[in-house]
C-alpha cells in the first residue's frame, strides 16, 4: 500500500484488502508523476536543466555547437541571461564567472580603452574560452578592447614543492616559464 496515499484516507480503511490492492496500484502511479514533475521543476533552472537547453538557446537566440558538453552549454545560456542591463564590471565579472566556474577579477583602465579580464582561480585558458570572448564582446562597450590575463604554474611554484609524479599528473595547459596575460 502505499503510504503516501494511505495518509489522504480515514483509519476505517487499514487492512481493507481490496483498498490496499487500489492504493498499491495508484502509488506507483502517483510516485511517478511525482519524479516527472520534480523533473519538470528542475528544468525551469538552467543550472539543473537537461532536456530543456535547446529551448533556452533558442529564446536567447544562442546558436549551439554540435557536441559541446551540457556544462559549457549551460554556462552559455546562464551568461547570457546574466548579460542583460547596464555594462559595468560588475555585469562583466557575472558573466566571466558563469563561464569559468572561478573567482574572476575585472579591472577597467579607460585611459588605455580596455578591459582586463583576471582569472584568479583557474589554472590555465579556460576550456570555454571562445564562448565568454564572444558573450563578453558582445556586451562590452564597442570603443573598448578586452584583455585576458591567465593564471599558470610557474616553474618556481613547483620547484622543491611537487614530486615529480605529482608533476607528471598536471596537464601541460597549467604550466608556464613565466607569467603571460593577454589573448
Amino acid at each position: 500500500m502505499s503510504e503516501l496515499l494511505k495518509e489522504y484516507l480515514p483509519d476505517y480503511y487499514d487492512g481493507v484488502l481490496e483498498m490496499e490492492e487500489l492504493l498499491s496500484s495508484e502509488g506507483v502511479e502517483v510516485e511517478k508523476l511525482m519524479g516527472r514533475i520534480e523533473e519538470l521543476l528542475m528544468q525551469s533552472y538552467p543550472d539543473l536543466a537537461t532536456w530543456t537547453l535547446n529551448r533556452y538557446e533558442k529564446d536567447l537566440h544562442i546558436t549551439p555547437e554540435a557536441g559541446k558538453p551540457i556544462e559549457q552549454r549551460r554556462s552559455v545560456i546562464i551568461s547570457k541571461m546574466r548579460g542583460n542591463g547596464k555594462v559595468s564590471g560588475n555585469l562583466l565579472k557575472s558573466v566571466a564567472q558563469a563561464y569559468d566556474g572561478g573567482q574572476v577579477n575585472v579591472s577597467v583602465e579607460p585611459a588605455r580603452y580596455r578591459i582586463i579580464i583576471t582569472f584568479i582561480d583557474t589554472l590555465g585558458v579556460p576550456v570555454n574560452i571562445d564562448d565568454l570572448k564572444k558573450a563578453l564582446d558582445d556586451i562590452k562597450p564597442a570603443h573598448l578592447s578586452l584583455v585576458y590575463d591567465f593564471r599558470f604554474l610557474l616553474i618556481r611554484d613547483i620547484n622543491n614543492v611537487m614530486t615529480f609524479n605529482q608533476l607528471k599528473e598536471l596537464p601541460f595547459s597549467m604550466l608556464a616559464f613565466r607569467r603571460t596575460g593577454g589573448l
